[in-house]
């Protein structure tokens, strides 16, 4: 059990699909039900009992390190999972956080949710990180999910983050401004280049993605595809907001679907996208509403410098046919 190299670490069980570790790296686990902080961590049957022992407590983690989480144990009558109410922070570099379970669905994978705090339930600090097929509910909290806590290297770098197959649910920075952050954003400093989003399920979030701002420097290479975002639109303010300072450098957003226009009152956005003075593409996306326009001064405000194709939202034709359409863009 000391290596990750076995592919049959688990007394038999393959692996599950994820990230391919560095050579010697070895694998974590963690299990909300039958684990314990005491355990070496090391097997299934040895799991700690939270995250944060793991990630943050764990002086024998190292690069290349893979850690397990386990959804906790559901009662026949539960509707809504056991979770791990806990904040942590990642800071060694290149390891993977992977939660045992299924797709990206509340209930289906191991979830981290807090009561009231401002403190963002994950912090990302070390370059390299995954994080995969974890929940991040963020109840009464205003904290967020997902914080890349990036001071452009003097201490800290999140660059090179991937986030693959979460699901986020009830995560604001703000109880109605998506701008503040959200379900995954960047703090004051921006930084942080070279994020990946893949295959993400939003829900009630006030902000899904945020750049809050980019006192340090623009994100550049940030990749969003084939995501889900967040409804409905009461509950909503911004499902991706890329205003903040600068904007991003390079945003690539492809293969989203965005099901409803933010009507979260008191918002200060308003609108599924901004992506103010970003620079980038928006492409093959699909949006659940009709009769709006795209553009530096339209109802979603999408720059010349960030290129639209094959984006369609509906038209109502007659009061019984209904087709799609391509968004255009309006100046």
């Amino acid at each position: 059990m000391a290596v990750y190299g076995n592919s049959y670490q688990w007394g038999g069980f393959p692996l599950p699909t994820g990230p391919i570790p560095k050579y010697n790296g070895r694998a974590w686990f963690v299990d909300g039900t039958n684990g314990a902080d005491g355990n070496s961590g090391r097997s299934p049957k040895n799991a700690f009992a939270s995250i944060g022992q793991a990630v943050e407590e764990n002086t024998d983690l190292q690069e290349g390190d893979i850690i397990y989480v386990f959804p906790k144990t559901l009662d026949v009558t539960d509707t809504d999972p056991d979770s791990y109410a806990e904040t942590f922070v990642i800071d060694t570099p290149q390891i993977a956080l992977i939660g045992v379970g299924g797709g990206p669905v509340q209930g289906a994978i191991p979830q981290v949710k807090i009561g009231a705090g401002t403190t963002a339930m994950c912090s990302v600090r070390a370059p390299g990180v995954i994080i995969q097929g974890i929940g991040f509910n963020g109840g009464d909290s205003t904290g967020g999910g997902i914080l890349f806590d990036d001071d452009g290297g003097a201490t800290k770098s999140a660059f090179g983050t991937i986030i693959r197959g979460c699901h986020f649910k009830n995560c604001k920075v703000h109880a109605t401004h998506g701008s503040a952050g959200g379900a995954i954003y960047w703090g004051s400093s921006g930084n942080a280049w070279q994020i990946l989003v893949d295959g993400c399920s939003f829900y009630k979030n006030v902000g899904d993605i945020v750049l809050v701002a980019t006192g340090g420097s623009r994100p550049q290479d940030i990749y969003i595809r084939d995501c889900k975002f967040s409804g409905p639109s009461s509950s909503v303010d911004v499902n991706i907001y890329g205003a903040g300072g600068s904007g991003f450098d390079g945003v690539y957003i492809d293969n989203c679907v965005f099901p409803c226009w933010p009507a979260l009152g008191s918002g200060d956005v308003a609108m599924p996208l901004k992506l103010t003075g970003c620079v980038g593409t928006l492409t093959n996306c699909t949006f659940g509403f009709t009769g709006k326009t795209f553009g530096a001064t339209a109802n979603c405000y999408i720059p010349t410098t960030v290129l639209m194709a094959n984006n369609h939202q509906e038209i109502v034709l007659d009061n019984d046919n209904y087709q799609g359409t391509t968004v255009n863009r309006t100046a």
